[in-house]
């Protein structure tokens, strides 16, 4: 009986043993099913924080680009478009010791007394301000004198020409000639055509303030649409000039050019600028693209260095060599330095190499430019080694700017090569800066011809001032002796 009892709890407990076993694998089962689902849900938060972690430097990158906007001494933007107007402390220029003002050494200029004297007014005592004896007749003493310049009074002047005619006792008939200025019965003068021309082009005021300036100042009655015919013939009187500039333009040994926009009538053009410290060459095109280059230098410029700011189009110019503009270039890294905290090393490294070049270039005389030089040497190799320096793919647009330079890397110290290249395109943005501010004067223009008349005015104007020569004489010169 004992025996069957023994079996019976064996059995009893062989069973609760299975049972045991049972839920012991239905619970590894359950633990591997939570494993697979902890190991899923582990790589579900791996990609979520992968995830937002891109968003956040994407989100970082967006606030860096709002913060640090691009301006003009960063970028190629102009101070017009500066949303607030940049601390000075931004500048290019780099401090110095010196104080704000005149340095010692500068000569001054100043009103000086004339031995040359058109009228003298004398100013003698007629009576004793103590007694209020008469003194008329007291022999006078010199005490001294002082001057004044002043401008007399304009009063119109009208000339009248009249041609004859003579008989020789040979019978013929010889008839003089109206001077060539003189082709209409009733016109304005030289002087008054030169007048408008140096108060539209160097002076840029409008019609309307013109007309004023000359009914009020010079007595002189014109309407705004006599100004403008004013403007038109001098403009084709000018025009061989300013062909003869172009001319000069396609034979010399360094350029720079510039383009800016215009607004004629509400619509957007553009005007070009291609110039030197001798000559200016200005055109209107309603164009910013390569046509206005391949339409105005058909042959290209091949005997010509080309100083520019990297706008693709200049690039497309056959010409000798291509000179990008180290001021510009220096404003794209300020604003890269500023977007990253200049925590970007190759940004200030390359900038430190550019202001090096600058600074040789100060220092060079004429024949250290013919042969080896070791400075200059030293330089290209570290522009070599910073070209293909590797960044880090925190800093893309570094990366980016590294690869856009890659590519033209002879065209950015080039003026170490020629005495006469630049390293800056300044001349040409000064060339185009006075069309800015006629318009800002005198607002939009209204027809691609009074923009056309402004380019030619303008260029021959400023050849004028850059050959040292009075803007209004020459004017006055081109009024009197050219033709339509």
């Amino acid at each position: 009986m004992d025996f069957l009892i023994l079996i019976k709890t064996l059995q009893e407990t062989v069973a609760a043993q299975a049972e045991l076993i049972g839920a012991l694998q239905e619970n590894k089962v359950t633990q591997a099913k939570l494993i697979g689902a902890l190991h899923d849900s582990h790589a579900t938060q791996n990609l979520m924080i992968d995830t937002l972690n891109a968003q956040v430097k994407n989100l970082e990158t967006e606030i860096s680009l709002l913060k640090n906007k691009k301006n003009s001494n960063n970028s190629h933007i102009p101070p017009s478009k500066d949303e607030n107007r940049v601390k000075k402390n931004q500048s290019l220029r780099e401090k110095t010791d010196r104080k704000a003002g005149g340095q010692p050494g500068h000569e001054g200029t100043t009103l000086e007394c004339s031995a040359e004297v058109d009228e003298f007014i004398k100013h003698s005592p007629v009576f004793c301000n103590c007694c209020g004896n008469d003194l008329s007749t007291v022999e006078e003493i010199f005490i001294a004198s002082r001057q004044i310049i002043d401008i007399p009074p304009i009063k119109l002047k009208r000339i009248e020409h009249q041609v004859f005619e003579r008989q020789c006792s040979c019978g013929h008939t010889t008839q003089s000639q109206f001077p060539q200025y003189v082709a209409n019965p009733v016109q304005y003068g030289p002087n008054a055509e030169a007048l408008v021309g140096y108060l539209h082009t160097r002076q840029y005021l409008p019609y309307a303030r013109m007309q004023e300036f000359f009914n009020d100042v010079m007595g002189l009655p014109v309407s705004s649409g006599g100004i403008n015919n004013i403007l038109q013939r001098l403009t084709k009187k000018a025009m061989p000039f300013y062909d003869k500039i172009k001319e000069r333009i396609e034979q010399a040994t360094c350029i720079g050019t510039d383009e800016t926009g215009q607004n004629i009538n509400g619509k957007k053009y553009w005007m070009w600028t291609w110039q030197n410290d001798k000559l200016t060459y200005m055109l209107s095109s309603e164009s910013r693209g390569f046509k206005t280059i391949e339409d105005a230098f058909e042959n290209g410029l091949p005997s010509t260095v080309l100083v520019h700011d990297r706008w693709a189009c200049h690039f497309k110019m056959d010409a000798k060599g291509h000179q990008m503009c180290i001021a510009h270039l220096l404003r794209d890294l300020n604003y890269i330095d500023e977007l990253y905290r200049k925590q970007c090393g190759w940004t200030g490294n390359f900038k430190t190499l550019l202001r090096e070049a600058i600074q040789l270039k100060k220092d060079f005389s004429v024949t250290d430019y013919y042969g080896p030089n070791a400075e200059r040497q030293k330089l290209f190799d570290k522009l070599e080694q910073s070209l293909h320096y590797p960044i880090h793919e925190n800093y893309p647009k570094s990366k980016s700017l590294q690869k856009k330079l890659l590519a033209k890397q002879d065209c950015i110290l080039y003026f170490l090569q020629q005495p006469n290249v630049p390293p800056d395109n300044n001349g040409s943005e000064r060339a185009i800066r006075n069309v800015k501010v006629k318009q800002k004067i005198s607002g939009h223009f209204k027809s691609t011809q009074g923009a056309d008349i402004f380019a030619i005015l303008r260029s021959v104007v400023d050849t004028v001032i850059k050959s040292g020569q009075n803007v209004l004489n020459a004017l006055f010169l081109i009024a009197s002796y050219g033709t339509e």
